[in-house]
């Protein structure tokens, strides 16, 4: 560093590794005219924009992922952002985090709220992780926000995500959020999103997943899940078949829990659910039917819930019609282009992808069903992929070269054949899978596009480009 103090939050004297390269790509593209501002070590914070700022951050602090509450909530005392004094919803989960959260943040819409919604992962843009009032946070906000955690850091290392956090509190005080949803991103008890203490906490269905920082034990995944639950605070279980360990925790933390099918409820037909819910008060609250979706009812009712805590009138909102604009990206995502359905799905674990399995089986397409798939190696490949025998006509698996987590295609190929499935494409990259599958498409087909965030994500903006060029 080459600024006098540490706190003074400068830059490297040299600049980020993109910084060259994107000068070099805009003279590829032969643009006389076309400039880029110099990098200066005496440049402030607030110049920089946000895709530098996010390269420096994942190189910032020595372990990608570094469980634990002490530094971060360091800081956010520094700041400021602590205690909350907005009413806070903290989702954990293994899987339908995503989905509850979208859900809420709908709901607290149609009653008249200014939420602030923090998610994560993110598919093409870092802002998707930062909402407020429905609205991505700007480059601008998110980059303050990055300089402001950095003069009041000094010393202390902060990873990646333990940033995001305190942006995502701090753009929520700026712009003056009156009710938070903050989504888990790794466990429970010991992420960053725990130096908040919930109005409500809600925990959806509980798996196996991300074993090397959480254990391979399902209990004792599901006991760090249920870290975010506080003493006399609501809890709402969404996990329809509760593990020991969870039940244990959640009596042990004094919770005032609410589990699904026990204290509320959601009746599933073949093509509606009825969501019956339980108010602070113990009163029940019977809604009308609800038409069957591509989310689950489950993380549906479990957002209800939570919001009829939060004191939202859930039976004067229009719920019908919330739920049936409701689309987050990427979570059983449907698209229709040029006579093709284009099912896009970040399932990225068994449990998931048994899910993903369970709807395609109720909602079949007028042709074949073909699938992309590329996975991270650290997942149970073989269970996942078991689950789709007989699903597909054909599989186009793809390598990702600037991702060193995911499997080579070959080896998920051979996984394939061992399961009895042998008409498969291996292909170069995630383009190439797509371009392929859609050569051997007609009307009518779907394709569904799977296996993890990275997959999806690589996919989304090549069907933006055929959509608007009208083709197939």
């Amino acid at each position: 560093m080459t600024c006098a103090t540490p706190s003074a939050g400068c830059w490297p004297s040299s600049p980020p590794r993109n910084w060259r390269n994107l000068r070099q790509r805009r003279r590829r593209k032969g643009s006389k005219r076309a400039t880029v501002k110099r990098w200066s070590p005496s440049r402030t914070m607030t110049d920089t924009g946000l895709a530098a700022w996010l390269e420096r951050l994942e190189a910032l602090h020595p372990r990608e992922i570094d469980l634990g509450l002490e530094r971060v909530g360091v800081v956010a005392h520094r700041l400021g952002l602590l205690p909350v004094t907005v009413p806070v919803v903290t989702i954990a989960g293994t899987n339908g985090k995503g989905s509850t959260a979208a859900a809420l943040e709908a709901l607290l819409l149609a009653a008249g709220r200014q939420p602030g919604v923090y998610t994560s992962p993110h598919l093409l843009r870092y802002n998707e992780r930062i909402r407020v009032a429905g609205r991505e946070a700007d480059d601008g906000a998110i980059v303050a926000a990055f300089a402001d955690i950095e003069r009041a850091r000094a010393e202390t290392s902060l990873s990646y995500f333990e940033f995001a956090t305190l942006a995502a509190l701090l753009v929520f005080r700026q712009q003056a959020a009156d009710v938070l949803v903050l989504e888990v991103g790794l466990g429970g008890r010991l992420d960053a999103v725990n130096i908040v203490d919930p109005t409500v906490a809600v925990i959806t269905s509980i798996g196996l997943d991300h074993q090397d920082w959480l254990g391979d034990d399902i209990d004792g995944i599901a006991r760090e899940k249920a870290g975010i639950l506080r003493s006399g605070v609501h809890a709402v279980i969404a996990e329809s078949q509760p593990p020991r360990g969870l039940l244990e925790a959640v009596a042990a933390s004094g919770a005032n829990a609410r589990y699904l099918g026990q204290d509320f409820y959601c009746d599933e037909a073949a093509d509606a659910w009825s969501p019956r819910l339980l108010q602070a008060s113990g009163e029940p609250v019977v809604l009308p039917p609800q038409a069957r979706g591509a989310l689950l009812p489950s993380n549906l009712c479990a957002a209800l819930q939570a919001a009829l805590l939060l004191g939202v009138d859930v039976a004067a909102l229009p719920l019908r019609d919330i739920f049936a604009a409701l689309q987050p990206a990427g979570r059983r995502q449907l698209r229709h282009i040029g006579g093709i359905d284009y099912l896009l799905d970040v399932a990225h674990n068994p449990q998931s992808v048994d899910k993903l399995v369970e709807y395609i089986d109720a909602t079949p397409c007028k042709g074949k069903t073909i699938a992309i798939f590329s996975a991270m190696k650290d997942k149970d490949l073989k269970t996942m992929l078991g689950l789709t025998t007989g699903r597909f006509a054909a599989w186009f698996l793809a390598d990702q070269p600037d991702n060193p987590r995911a499997e080579q295609a070959a080896r998920l190929g051979d996984l394939l054949r061992e399961q009895g499935e042998f008409m498969i494409s291996v292909s170069k990259n995630l383009r190439q899978a797509l371009r392929r599958a859609q050569s051997v498409m007609s009307e009518g087909d779907r394709l569904v596009v799977f296996g993890s965030f990275f997959t999806v994500a690589a996919v989304m903006p090549l069907l933006d480009r055929d959509e608007s060029r009208g083709k197939a």
